[in-house]
C-alpha cells in the first residue's frame, strides 16, 4: 500500500513550528509530507498571487490527503481558507489537527467530513490520517 502524500495548510505566520514538527516526523516512512512556505504578505486576492496558487495547487492535487494545522490564528487566513476550498474542489481527503482546543475551526472544515487529530502528536495524526 502506497503510503499517504499529506500536503500541510498551515498559518505561515504563526504556526510554522508545528509545520517544522511535521517536517521532522517525514523521516517516518508512513507519510511523505509536502508543504508550500509563501509569504502571508501577499493578498490572496492579489494578481500577484496567481503564480503562488498554481503552484499549491500542484501540490494540493498530488498530495492524497491535506492537514490542516489550527493554530490561535488560522480561522482568519485568507490562504489556509484558500487552500481547504481548493482541496475539497480536487476531492482530497481532509485531516485537521488543533494546536490548542479553544483554537477556532476554519469554516472550510465544519461539516466538511475532515477527519481530527485530537491531539498535535505523531500517534494522533497518524490515526486521523488512516481515518480520512
Amino acid at each position: 500500500m502506497a503510503k499517504p502524500k499529506i500536503f500541510i495548510s498551515y498559518d505561515y505566520d504563526n504556526d510554522k513550528h508545528y509545520k517544522n514538527l511535521l517536517v521532522a516526523w517525514d523521516e517516518n516512512d508512513e507519510f511523505d509530507f509536502s508543504f508550500s512556505d509563501h509569504s502571508a504578505d501577499v493578498s490572496i486576492q492579489s494578481t500577484n498571487a496567481d503564480a503562488i496558487k498554481r503552484a499549491i495547487s500542484a501540490k494540493i492535487n498530488s498530495a492524497t490527503h491535506i492537514l490542516c494545522i489550527v493554530g490561535a490564528k488560522t480561522s482568519k487566513s485568507g490562504w489556509v481558507a484558500w487552500e481547504i476550498d481548493k482541496a475539497k474542489d480536487l476531492e482530497k481527503k481532509l485531516v485537521a489537527v488543533k494546536t490548542a482546543s479553544d483554537n477556532t475551526t476554519p469554516g472550510g472544515l465544519l461539516n466538511a467530513g475532515a477527519s481530527w487529530a485530537m491531539s498535535f502528536t505523531f500517534e494522533a495524526i497518524k490515526k486521523a490520517i488512516g481515518g480520512a
